[in-house]
């Protein structure tokens, strides 16, 4: 089986924030998890470079938008890899092969009659002397009535118009823009209503997507598909490639999630490999995202892939709610937000994927509190699992010479982890990384409380080989724990199975048998409680 998996693409415009990994992380999850199922897997993503909020932030600074696409891009290639995502490729949208294929697409879509041209009003600054991309463009929301940006409402996820906007204003001199008619380029998402009521109706009745994800598909689709605009007066992006409309950009929505088709065929390229076999009918796709990209994925991605004659459309859509900060919404503008850079600096990446799992907005809003974070790191990370890992391996030090002993497993234990395997992967399929994670964590109180009611200490003085089973026993559970925790934490699973030399390559229970163990290592060191009031004295402090 394929397994296609896309996490969204993030603009290069700024740094990322724990709600961009929070919505993200469930991608390298099921990355890691397919693989060691053994099945195909191609995990992709990148930075969107093309957007308007780069251009908007190069001209505050006085610099190119390149110099912030690279500067955002190589952050965010860095934090990601220090979070252990793991990429089969991880690109960006101002490369030559993303804006051919963008183009391909759109004559394609051209040719088909699916993309027509037509006169409309937009947005023009006569301050500014220029037409204004939907994102200069801020104002109140004519449905909820709060503040709103041009293309979407982030309060009530409405696609919006910038014309639509109540108190129009422009993002750049604050003046109120006017009306002028200019000639786009429209795909007709209209003509695919009936195809996606029922690919929606499918994925409900299968329970494939997010609530969330089938709630807001199902508003829009009651409320009417309308044609959407594929061109915009923009000052970077993919030139539309229709003699006479050069200066005309591809709208970058319609553009950036494109992107997951050229980045499946740029690593087509780059590795010498079929990438058609992910966009065919036989695939699993999963598209992870934030409940503010929904529509965009299920709806317009869906419908160009429709259009496309592509037999699959996206088979599950993993949409998180958000994650707010301290009870707080998250807010860059008033830098009320904990900066990714910042936390991989001070904290270790397991811990970080550990809260953001555990804590994850899967079903409704979560919070990131510095307590919280702290407080599971000590209790379940440190108290937990590593005091299971480091108490039990180093008794073999010290009592066997490091040498596990060599005893079948009990049978009960043995069934246990058996559960565990094809339990926690049963979460995954279905996108609960909440539960699965916290079954695994089940499994570790079970453990730590069968170390402490067999007792080797003594078992080691009054009954030799009861000590050899009840570490055998223990060893057995700590590789499979490992192993089964790989996909949630990989930095610490990689050290648990370098300590018990072995290498679990597939997803199913397996046992230690006469192996030395390697040099012991606390797994996770305890965080001092006084950094909570620290950390929250640098988020006051920082605020705008």
């Amino acid at each position: 089986m394929s397994i296609f998996i896309g996490g969204a693409w993030a603009y290069a415009n700024g740094s990322l924030h724990l709600g961009h990994i929070s919505s993200l992380l469930p991608g390298d999850i099921l990355a890691r998890y397919y693989r060691l199922k053994g099945e195909k897997v191609l995990y992709v993503s990148g930075s969107d470079c093309n957007g308007t909020p780069i251009a908007v932030r190069a001209k505050q600074e006085g610099v190119s938008p390149q110099v912030i696409a690279n500067r955002y891009h190589n952050e965010f290639e860095d934090c990601f890899s220090k979070l252990g995502f793991s990429y089969d490729i991880y690109t960006r949208t101002d490369t030559d092969h993303h804006h051919k294929v963008v183009k391909e697409i759109f004559i394609e879509l051209l040719e088909k009659g699916q993309i027509y041209k037509k006169e409309i009003e937009q947005t023009y600054c006569d301050q500014c002397h220029q037409f204004l991309p939907d994102r200069y463009v801020e104002g109140i929301c004519p449905v909820c009535k709060e503040p709103s940006r041009g293309d979407q409402c982030d309060n009530c996820s409405t696609i919006l118009e910038p014309l639509e906007l109540l108190e129009r204003r422009c993002k750049i001199c604050g003046n109120e823009p006017s009306a002028r008619f200019t000639e786009h380029f429209y795909f007709a998402l209209s003509s695919f209503q009936k195809v996606l009521e029922k690919y929606t109706q499918e994925a409900e009745y299968r329970k494939l997507w997010r609530d969330n994800a089938i709630s807001l598909t199902k508003r829009y689709l009651k409320e009417g598909l309308q044609d959407r605009a594929v061109s915009r007066d923009l000052p970077i992006g993919v030139s539309v490639p229709v003699a006479g409309y050069e200066d005309k950009k591809i709208y970058v929505w319609i553009e950036a999630v494109a992107g997951y088709y050229t980045a499946s065929k740029r690593w087509a390229k780059e590795t010498n490999n079929d990438d058609s076999t992910f966009w065919d009918s036989s695939t699993q796709s999963f598209y992870v995202h934030g409940k503010d990209n929904i529509p965009f994925h299920s709806i317009i991605w869906a419908g160009i892939l429709a259009a496309l004659g592509k037999e699959h459309l996206p088979s599950h859509i993993v949409s998180n709610e958000y994650l707010t900060l301290e009870k707080k919404k998250l807010s860059t503008s008033k830098n009320w937000a904990v900066w990714v850079p910042d936390i991989l600096e001070r904290y270790q990446p397991d811990s970080i994927r550990y809260f953001l799992t555990i804590n994850a907005p899967e079903n409704r809003d979560a919070d990131f509190s510095w307590k919280e974070f702290i407080y599971s790191h000590n209790s379940e990370l440190l108290g937990a699992y590593g005091n299971f890992v480091n108490r039990t391996l180093k008794f073999i030090e010290k009592s066997f010479d490091g040498l596990i002993p060599e005893e079948e497993i009990t049978s009960t234990i043995q069934d246990k982890v058996n559960t565990l395997y094809r339990e926690v992967g049963q979460c995954i399929e279905t996108t609960s990384f909440k539960q699965g994670l916290e079954k695994v964590f089940e499994l570790v109180r079970f453990s730590n409380k069968y170390f402490d009611e067999q007792q080797p200490w003594k078992q080691i003085k009054e009954d030799h080989e009861s000590c050899k089973q009840t570490l055998c026993d223990c060893v057995y559970l700590i590789a499979n724990l490992a192993h089964i925790l790989t996909p949630f934490l990989p930095f610490s699973s990689g050290k648990v199975k370098e300590m018990i030399n072995t290498t679990g390559t597939e997803w199913k229970a397996f046992d230690v048998k006469s192996v030395r163990l390697s040099k012991i290592e606390p797994l996770f060191e305890r965080i001092d409680t006084v950094r909570i009031k620290e950390e929250l004295e640098r988020l006051s402090t920082q605020t705008v």
